[in-house]
């Protein structure tokens, strides 16, 4: 992503409202950091920002959010107390002018300066002018000793993440997947035909998955190949999935709860008749949008995955469940601040009636891919574990050169895993994964 130099914006102030604003709304409602940031810029405040100016506040928003646990410590060493409930958006222009300081380099006349005039521009936030000059003022002097005194993997980690993470994989992976979350990720993209031919011409990295990853690849709109429908974006961790159904050259697939659509696009490109379903009328219009761009078919239909039944009985589906989604802390950082336990036990048994509706329209015999983005084993081994206990399915082991040798991502049981910390090189900017979970089912 890019940033403008020495982090200067063509509209500083205005910029900084923006990005202190997204911030507090991203942690008072709790909404989705990419939701907002795309009615911000469609109809909101940035709808006449130029696109370098945008992608300076979502950096500033998404550092805010990655390292929010170092910055809270950071700035709690200057306040002698909490800020007040009513006192505006005041907390997050410190939080966010301090992220500039402490991460983004941004020099301190500017970020100080412009987040007292963004206090002074809100009634609720003037009265704390005062306090945020002092506070960053001090930071900015004392920022580096702050840093090297911190242990970032466990600030930035919430309490209850990190606890969950330690009991089910250790204490060492939990250190490394929150690591990995430190880091801006890599742009990873599917191609629709000759990896090889683009990952040389985008000047990436060809996978052994057969994903593209591209560091520092800018505006994703303007490179090569993206208006002719060449690839899509997709990570790398998440074009796993929809290759353990095998050849699909032909063959009618059913891909429920199908949005944003990058397995459709991958279905599609194998050469399967995909028919495609998903809840959200809004999600399956973007979903209809890529594949045109990309040249592709597939069947739109927009319905509750639990309602649809197909004439005749699919042998392979592709079902991709709503989830927690902590697997992608690293590339939506919000996650972590956005979601509850609460949130994993409910989401687990709305997947456990998914999996059994999957399972229920299958043809005898059939496949079933059950897959999500979390870490959690409520939403992924749990699930496998129970259909085969209950003798309704089978798992089909995966095996290694299904995913690139990646047998790092494998489990005792035959199913994927992905983490965080996997595919690590000798560059952070070119490590990691996102988090999945995906079984393969075949029903008895």
């Amino acid at each position: 992503m890019e940033d403008a130099p020495d982090g200067q914006t063509s509209n500083g102030l205005a910029s900084r409202q923006v990005a202190a604003a997204l911030l507090a709304q991203v942690l008072q409602s709790k909404q989705p950091l990419d939701d907002l940031f795309q009615r911000h810029c469609e109809t909101g405040a940035m709808q006449n920002f130029a696109p370098r100016d945008r992608a300076w506040v979502r950096l500033v928003v998404a550092t805010s959010l990655r390292r929010k646990g170092q910055i809270d410590d950071a700035l709690g060493r200057f306040m002698e107390r909490p800020l007040p409930p009513k006192s505006g958006n005041a907390q997050a222009i410190l939080s966010s002018a301090a992220a500039q300081l402490l991460f983004l380099e941004t020099p301190p006349h500017a970020a100080i300066d412009l987040a007292v005039q963004c206090a002074q521009s809100d009634p609720a936030s003037g009265r704390f002018k005062g306090l945020a000059n002092a506070v960053l003022r001090r930071l900015a002097e004392n920022g580096h000793d702050i840093l090297s005194s911190q242990n970032a993997a466990r600030l930035n980690t919430p309490g209850w993440l990190w606890d969950r993470w330690s009991g089910t994989y250790g204490d060492d992976v939990a250190l490394q997947i929150a690591l990995a979350h430190l880091n801006e990720p890599p742009l990873d993209v599917s191609a629709k035909a000759d990896p090889q031919d683009w990952s040389a011409r985008l000047g990436g990295h060809l996978m052994a998955s057969g994903t593209i990853r591209l560091t520092n690849a800018g505006r994703v709109t303007e490179l090569d190949g993206f208006d002719e429908g060449a690839w899509w974006v997709q990570d790398a961790a998440a074009a796993l999935p929809a290759r353990l159904l095998g050849d699909v050259n032909g063959a009618p697939v059913l891909d429920l709860c199908a949005a944003p659509g990058g397995k459709a696009a991958q279905l599609a490109a194998a050469g399967a008749n995909v028919t495609a379903v998903d809840i959200s009328k809004t999600r399956m219009a973007r979903v209809e949008q890529n594949l045109a761009r990309l040249g592709l078919t597939a069947d739109c239909i927009v319905a509750p995955a639990t309602d649809y039944r197909p004439q005749q009985a699919p042998h392979h589906i592709l079902l991709d469940a709503p989830c927690s989604s902590t697997g992608t802390i690293r590339r939506h950082p919000d996650i972590a601040h956005s979601k509850t336990e609460k949130t994993i036990f409910d989401l687990a048994d709305v997947q456990t009636r998914l999996i059994d509706h999957a399972l229920d329209i299958l043809a005898p015999g059939g496949t079933l891919v059950f897959c999500t983005c979390s870490l959690e084993p409520e939403e992924g081994e749990h699930h496998a574990e129970r259909v085969v206990a209950q003798s309704r399915a089978r798992r089909l082991p995966v095996r290694p050169e299904e995913i690139g040798g990646l047998s790092e991502a494998l489990t005792p049981a035959g199913d994927l895993r992905t983490l965080p910390c996997h595919c690590q090189t000798d560059d952070p900017a070119t490590s990691g994964l996102d988090g999945f979970f995906a079984t393969r089912l075949q029903k008895l």
